[in-house]
């Protein structure tokens, strides 16, 4: 039965599985486009779907979004429909002229992968001068006028670089940073020895609420990932929370996550085969969103 909120606040669109890097933590194992991905009508009227459903912002990500030919096209739909247009990028490629037709297309904010300082940050993405070419491209967005995010994967690599990479971004310009710890999903989960175990957090926290408290005086929005917490005496300091304490993952509740060949699910970071409620190419987004089970496990948290 349709419940009487259908509406959704956030969406994550995973607009193409082609990549050009070759990360070692990616849980969807990108590189190559999928093969049923969605055609540009079919994609142009998702987006009319998701501003019917009453999504306020839309944040397209990949693989790497910006290798889908007809990827600025679909964000200036996003935005003449009246959402907010974000991307989520390794960055490597971004020039001063693509940041400009990315402003013109109407993205409002880019956030850009850093995991380390040079070595580790390329080891990690499998591309030499990725590092590089990621902070490049944050110069690009920033001269642009396009909002500069970053993103940081907490792991046994970068953990000891973590305050050095914090002072390399607030040079660069960010003004959110988006930190969490590395999961074993997809090719992760054959990176063992990178992935930090329980025990180890009790001296991970003092240093990420050493860099939170830094952030807060430097005017930087941290977010501690969904994968970071809970409840320890450094959980209102990474979450920014005044009398209160972390509620849990929005997924299918006001956030979706939606694939590049049109499943629905309620957060891309999930498994897709428990956790896909349908698909656009054969039912409606607000169907989905009402009827499928899938999307209901938060329901009532």
């Amino acid at each position: 039965m349709e419940t009487p909120d259908t509406h959704k606040r956030y969406a994550v669109w995973e607009i193409t599985l082609k990549c050009n890097l070759a990360c070692r933590h990616c849980g969807s194992r990108a590189g190559d486009k999928r093969d049923d991905e969605l055609s540009t009508d079919e994609a142009l009227d998702l987006v009319r779907q998701m501003a019917e459903l009453g999504v306020h912002e839309v944040t397209l990500i990949g693989g790497e979004a910006y290798l889908r030919k007809d990827w600025l096209q679909i964000a200036a739909e996003i935005k003449r429909r009246g959402m907010r247009c974000t991307l989520q990028t390794g960055g490597l490629g971004i020039t001063d002229e693509l940041a400009r037709r990315m402003r013109d297309a109407g993205i409002d904010a880019a956030g850009v992968s850093i995991d380390g300082l040079e070595e580790t940050h390329d080891w990690i993405r499998g591309k030499p001068g990725s590092h590089r070419w990621a902070l490049e491209a944050m110069g690009a967005l920033r001269r642009a006028g396009i909002r500069v995010t970053a993103n940081t994967q907490i792991n046994r690599r970068s953990i000891r670089e973590l305050p050095l990479v914090y002072e390399q971004l607030r040079a660069a310009g960010m003004t959110v940073w988006q930190i969490q710890a590395t999961v074993p999903m997809g090719n992760a989960a054959e990176e063992v020895e990178m992935l930090l175990q329980p025990a180890e957090f009790v001296d991970v926290f003092p240093v990420l609420g050493l860099l939170s408290a830094r952030a807060e005086e430097d005017g930087i929005r941290v977010g501690a990932g969904n994968n970071l917490g809970y409840f320890g005496p450094y959980e209102r300091t990474l979450r920014g929370i005044e009398g209160g304490v972390y509620r849990g993952c929005t997924a299918g509740v006001d956030a979706l996550g939606i694939e590049a060949n049109g499943a629905v699910k309620g957060c891309p970071s999930l498994p897709s085969s428990p956790y896909t409620g349908g698909n656009v190419r054969e039912k409606s987004l607000r169907d989905i969103v009402a009827r499928a089970p899938e999307l209901r496990f938060n329901d009532g948290a």
